[in-house]
């Protein structure tokens, strides 16, 4: 089996001179747990090669197994240093996609049209998807067989407005999370902050925070597993 992994390419935080990117446990955790089952990963980003990281996500706060086991991975690491640009794969290529966030995704894959191509072509295949944190995003423009808003009418979650209050950038980003899947017409819901908290609607996986991503991710394997 393989599997897509999406990242951000954006790593400017707004207009605070700060930087931002993808965060490192939500794509360590979920790596894991899906290539430790022998599945193969590619990954990519809208622009290719580094993607950014969260600076934030390296804290000593924000570690966990998965990081420790990330920074220590130089094979990995490497593979991280080489991601494919998204305009050159294709959703035939891969039995799923997983989108780990960090705020960047807000700014880039929501409106990114190889990324939007990408969802719905998984979608229109009937291929499992997952994104959780900042990475719903992605969703916001993607459009479903009827051309509606793909998350009209699905169980979604996301970073919390109170999440996103909690880490004091609720003035910095582009828009609120919550809010927009909800103008989309998703059916949000969500668990206590920073808690696990993944809701699946068929092929579409969404996780709220950091600490879902690897539920997330093992949702994602189950789907796959029960389609070979």
């Amino acid at each position: 089996m393989n599997v897509l992994f999406v990242l951000t390419s954006h790593s400017a935080l707004g207009n605070t001179g700060k930087k931002t990117g993808f965060w490192v446990e939500e794509f360590a955790a979920p790596y894991y747990v899906i290539s430790d089952k022998g599945v193969n990963v590619t990954i990519a980003s809208p622009m290719g090669g580094q993607p950014p990281v969260d600076p934030k996500s390296e804290a000593p706060d924000a570690q966990t197994a998965a990081t420790k086991r990330f920074y220590a991975d130089a094979a990995l690491q490497e593979k991280l240093a080489h991601t494919k640009k998204l305009a050159d794969v294709s959703a035939a290529d891969f039995d799923a996609v997983f989108y780990p966030g960090g705020h960047g995704p807000m700014w880039d894959l929501y409106d990114d049209k190889h990324s939007i191509t990408l969802i719905q072509n998984f979608w229109a295949a009937g291929k499992p998807l997952a994104a959780v944190c900042h990475a719903p995003a992605a969703l916001l423009n993607v459009k479903n067989e009827k051309g509606e808003p793909l998350v009209k009418g699905k169980k979604v979650t996301g970073f919390t407005n109170s999440e996103e209050e909690g880490v004091q950038l609720t003035n910095v980003v582009p828009y609120l999370l919550e809010d927009e899947l909800k103008a989309k017409g998703g059916n949000y819901s969500s668990g206590n902050d920073w808690s696990v908290y993944v809701v699946e609607d068929g092929m579409l996986i969404t996780g709220q925070n950091p600490a879902s991503s690897e539920e997330a991710a093992k949702k994602l394997l189950a789907l796959l597993e029960a389609k070979s």
